[in-house]
């Protein structure tokens, strides 16, 4: 255990723990408030990097340290096999690991197991929403709430992610990156949608969505679009659109004015969910 100040100066709590993955432990951070959390939301955070880099640090650069923060959420951010060392389905076994520790260990983090929620960016996106699928269509686990932020959850080209340029993410390494995660299916339309959530064929059932995502980066269309099918299918979904900007602004220019602005919609929309959104176990 130990305490670590972010650059606001703030203090959090960070623990290190092993999670039972199948045949391995995999290392996980758990963030939660110095003070011990009484019926907190915890949240499975999960990092981007295109499935095939990132790692669990990365969660003291994103959105979860302001709920951690700001709202007193339980936080935890597991360090999931990358696709050079797996493909697809491991990263999302180990994710799936992850949360249903989290509900296991509810009571002994402080955690309200009628408040777990899921949230990432990019590839830690597209799991987040392939967790919520697979909680659906399972039954083992209910998820109040869900948050994949500009999330990779097409494996097939849209009119943005289609000859797109831009900078940190473009068409080239999205490419590249979805033939690491699915191999010989990376161009297929008949992929699972627990491995590319666009694929997903009913979206009913499923918690209430926030996201943001910005118009000139690869996933601006497939985000929008899954909003759109989410409201469809009588989903409460959200998203904020930021114009011009290059994928994971927020995490990579965190002082520019639109970052500040996409971090201050978000808090207020989990402050919404925090509020609103319960989803109790075992029913």
């Amino acid at each position: 255990m130990r305490v670590r100040l972010n650059a606001r100066g703030l203090a959090i709590k960070v623990d290190r723990v092993r999670i039972a993955a199948g045949k391995r432990q995999m290392p996980a951070l758990v963030l939660s408030p110095r003070e011990p959390a009484v019926n907190a939301p915890g949240v499975l955070w999960v990092h981007g990097g295109g499935y095939v880099t990132g790692m669990k640090e990365m969660v003291f650069m994103a959105r979860a340290v302001d709920l951690v923060e700001r709202f007193g959420a339980v936080v935890v951010s597991p360090g999931y096999r990358l696709s050079w060392q797996a493909p697809y389905p491991a990263a999302l076994d180990d994710c799936w690991a992850a949360l249903l520790w989290l509900r296991d260990h509810a009571s002994e983090l402080g955690v309200n197991d009628a408040q777990l929620m899921v949230g990432g960016e990019s590839a830690g996106g597209g799991l987040a929403a392939a967790l919520a699928l697979r909680a659906r269509d399972t039954g083992e686990v209910r998820l109040a709430y869900q948050m994949p932020l500009y999330p990779m959850i097409d494996n097939l080209d849209t009119v943005s992610s289609r000859r797109n340029r831009a900078k940190v993410w473009n068409t080239r390494r999205n490419h590249a990156a979805w033939r690491l995660y699915l191999r010989q299916d990376a161009r297929s339309k008949n992929v699972e949608a627990y491995a590319a959530a666009a694929r997903a064929r009913d979206l009913s059932g499923l918690p209430p969505l926030y996201t943001f995502v910005s118009t000139a980066e690869p996933f601006y269309a497939e985000t929008l679009a899954y909003v759109l099918r989410l409201r469809s299918a009588g989903v409460k979904a959200e998203v904020d659109v930021y114009e011009g900007l290059y994928h994971a602004f927020d995490m990579l220019e965190p002082d520019r004015d639109e970052s500040i602005i996409a971090r201050e919609r978000f808090c207020a929309q989990f402050a919404w969910a925090a509020e609103h959104c319960f989803a109790p176990q075992g029913e």
